[in-house]
């Protein structure tokens, strides 16, 4: 029975103003079998979770993986394993608000505050996510630059052709982003199980920094960039994909079903983060074996790692293979990122334009500031780009995290799926650390950029 515009919900807390599914072209659109053993049901739901862990392994996180580990060794290790416990038990609340609700996090925060504030959020989403596909287009950009020599300006503009003709493909099937996704994500790993191969690095310190040190704390530069991984971690764009595309399987829509799509979306997600901390891990790893206790130990830009590690291991397909990484990391997170662009602009508006003319439109909107920059300033004012883009994302965090424990937690809208006790202690603290760092970061970047 369909409610009228601003009508609550039988039951459930919630408001009745986003009218149609979350990504209607795609929605329960991959089949799951009713009775089916682990490995069978497992591969059914398989495929959402790689499509959020891209947002872990972006250029975005590159320069602060870099930084860590040429300035300070295997040290921060321990903070990346801590973003990504953070992050594994986001994702899992993300999973649980689609499946349960049935709702995406922009429809749901629409439906629960009404048509005003769910336009001003939407105007605040939009920019974040802008401002994480400017890091992106500019990632692919700069791989492009590196590896064939082609100016920024037109890296940016076949970044986002090839994006858009990917993106046509999913009116095939979803499973076709999930695979080439899927593809990418695997040429990251290959490339950087390469690179830790031949840059050998103390494996016994590698373990010794998955501990933290009280020196992480003491030391305010090495603080300052904990901070920075902590802050880059949790993407707020991943967690309006994650609620999204977790609802393209079609799963018995009962309390039984849902049980069971969230326990093996879980494990998708849960699995597929990790293999990002691996990513991360490896290029913190790298930049300390070949960097820390070097000439070269400030190396933080991605453009001056490139160069300086063939001839600092003297082995030329080093430098090549850190560069196609980069523009695989680039490529998927860019792909990501225009999918969430499309859900977040259906969700707080529920626009009916067709999906092509929504993912245009999120795609110009990240482009013609990367291309006017990219014209104007060259490199160095696309260091400064990056830099801004994760200001802007940090933010925007809370606007995304906040609602998305308050609403987990409501037994009123999730039944007996609402998060428990202990379950929404954890999630409010993290919460908490993750907006204040954000907030500090947010704060010490303002302050440097005001004495300079």
């Amino acid at each position: 029975m369909s409610q009228g515009v601003g009508t609550e919900i039988a039951n459930t807390g919630w408001l009745r103003t986003a009218a149609r599914v979350s990504l209607p072209e795609v929605h329960a659109s991959v089949p799951v079998a009713r009775a089916g053993g682990f490995w069978r049901t497992m591969a059914a739901f398989a495929g959402p979770g790689l499509l959020v862990s891209v947002g872990y392994m972006d250029p975005g996180n590159w320069a602060t993986d870099l930084a860590g580990g040429a300035r300070f060794g295997y040290a921060l290790l321990s903070v990346i394993l801590l973003s990504n416990g953070m992050a594994i038990l986001l994702q899992h609340l993300s999973v649980k608000l689609g499946v349960v609700a049935e709702r995406d996090l922009a429809q749901a925060c629409r439906d629960s505050s009404g048509r005003a504030w769910g336009f001003a959020q939407w105007g605040l989403c939009e920019v974040a996510i802008a401002a994480c596909d400017m890091a992106e287009v500019i990632g692919s950009a700069i791989a492009l630059n590196l590896l064939f020599g082609i100016p920024l300006v037109v890296g940016v503009l076949i970044t986002v052709f090839d994006v858009m003709v990917v993106l046509l493909l999913q009116s095939r099937g979803f499973r076709i982003l999930e695979c080439i996704v899927g593809g990418l994500v695997a040429t990251i790993g290959a490339c950087f199980a390469y690179e830790l191969v031949v840059s050998n690095p103390a494996w016994s310190a590698v373990v010794g920094g998955l501990l933290p040190t009280p020196a992480i704390v003491t030391d305010p530069s090495m603080l300052y960039i904990a901070i920075g991984i902590l802050g880059a971690t949790v993407m707020p764009h991943n967690l309006y994909l994650h609620s999204s595309v977790v609802q393209t399987r079609a799963y018995e829509r009962t309390e039984e079903g849902k049980a069971r799509a969230v326990r093996f979306a879980t494990i998708d997600s849960t699995v597929s983060l990790l293999f990002a901390f691996l990513i991360n891990a490896a290029i913190l790893v790298l930049a300390a074996a070949v960097f820390h206790g070097t000439e070269h130990a400030g190396v933080a830009d991605i453009s001056d790692a490139y160069r300086l590690l063939s001839p600092a291991l003297g082995i030329p397909a080093a430098s090549t293979l850190f560069a196609v990484a980069l523009l695989a990391s680039g490529q998927a997170s860019t792909l990501t990122g225009t999918l969430a662009g499309q859900i977040v602009m259906e969700g707080f508006l529920d626009l009916r334009l067709k999906p092509w003319m929504r993912r245009l439109v999120t795609r110009l909107v990240a482009v013609v500031p990367a291309v006017i920059v990219a014209a104007l300033a060259g490199e160095q004012g696309v260091g400064q780009l990056l830099i801004l883009s994760q200001v802007i994302l940090s933010m925007q965090l809370g606007f995304a995290v906040v609602p998305l424990v308050r609403y987990t937690s409501d037994r009123a809208k999730m039944g007996r799926f609402a998060n428990g006790p202990t379950l929404a202690a954890i999630a409010w603290t993290i919460a908490a650390v993750i907006v204040g760092l954000n907030v500090y970061l947010l704060a010490q970047t303002a302050r440097e950029w005001l004495a300079a």
